[in-house]
């Protein structure tokens, strides 16, 4: 699958919570070839930031070439970025990385934070009987979107929305069962969600979120501890940019 860069342009750009951002993408081909959990590389107009910043594929539109994603405000790139409107170009590389396998098994998508926005579009691919668990710090965003592809249970830190705690302990007070996981989310969270994987015997796919530089894999900036040596560095490594940022639980160490 290659990689394509484009100028885009915005078709719609909106604000939906504090520091999120939902922005439309026209990008032709290029929303064709993408999968559930990759990633495109967007560039800044200001000549003092060289490098893109990643942000992860929330919807995909193959019929009007559109891409849609979903991201916060963290710096001066993303801050550029929230204040483009419709009509404006932007330069966009991708589809970037590897996404989820979809497997025939009934699922459970697991997301908090950021790592909300890609299981958008998993959770519309994914074909069998399925739970979204997402978890807040505080205000909601996108909760309503998932509630169109399957039954969505809800985690906030203060107990305002559905149950008062972590996804895991939403898991267990809402009883929610499965044969597979699907996770995107902060470090913290993988790990639990890797370890309940291997308790209750369920395959566990995850994406990680690092800090990127190149974004395709030659820089070895975004490097995270893999169970096996890595066939480019030789080491006990691997490239979450390019051999990610969805891996299967036990490829990873957490």
């Amino acid at each position: 699958m290659g990689k394509t860069r484009v100028k885009a342009k915005v078709s719609f750009h909106e604000q939906i919570a504090s520091d999120i951002y939902s922005m439309r993408l026209q990008v032709g081909a290029m929303a064709s070839e993408a999968v559930p959990g990759q990633f495109v590389a967007v560039y800044c107009k200001d000549g003092s930031r060289l490098l893109p910043r990643p942000i992860s594929i929330c919807e995909i539109n193959e019929a009007k070439g559109e891409l849609r994603l979903v991201y916060r405000v963290v710096g001066d790139g993303t801050e550029e970025f929230s204040k483009l409107h419709a009509g404006a170009l932007v330069t966009v590389m991708g589809p970037l990385g590897n996404g989820y396998d979809l497997l025939d098994k009934k699922a459970i998508l697991i997301a908090g934070g950021i790592g909300i926005p890609p299981m958008l579009e998993l959770a519309k691919q994914l074909a069998v009987p399925k739970t979204i668990v997402l978890g807040y710090r505080d205000e909601l965003f996108l909760n309503e979107d998932f509630e169109k592809y399957g039954e969505v249970v809800i985690a906030s830190e203060d107990g305002k929305h559905g149950t008062k705690g972590n996804v895991l302990d939403a898991i267990a007070e809402s009883q929610v069962t499965g044969e597979a996981i699907y996770s995107c989310g902060p470090l913290p969270m993988l790990r639990a969600v890797k370890q309940y994987g291997m308790e209750h015997d369920m395959v566990t796919q995850i994406s990680m979120e690092e800090k990127m530089a190149c974004g395709i894999g030659a820089c070895l900036s975004c490097v995270c501890e893999s169970t096996e040596v890595d066939a480019h560095s030789h080491v006990h490594n691997k490239r979450v940019c390019k051999d990610g940022p969805v891996f299967y639980a036990q490829e990873v160490t957490l």
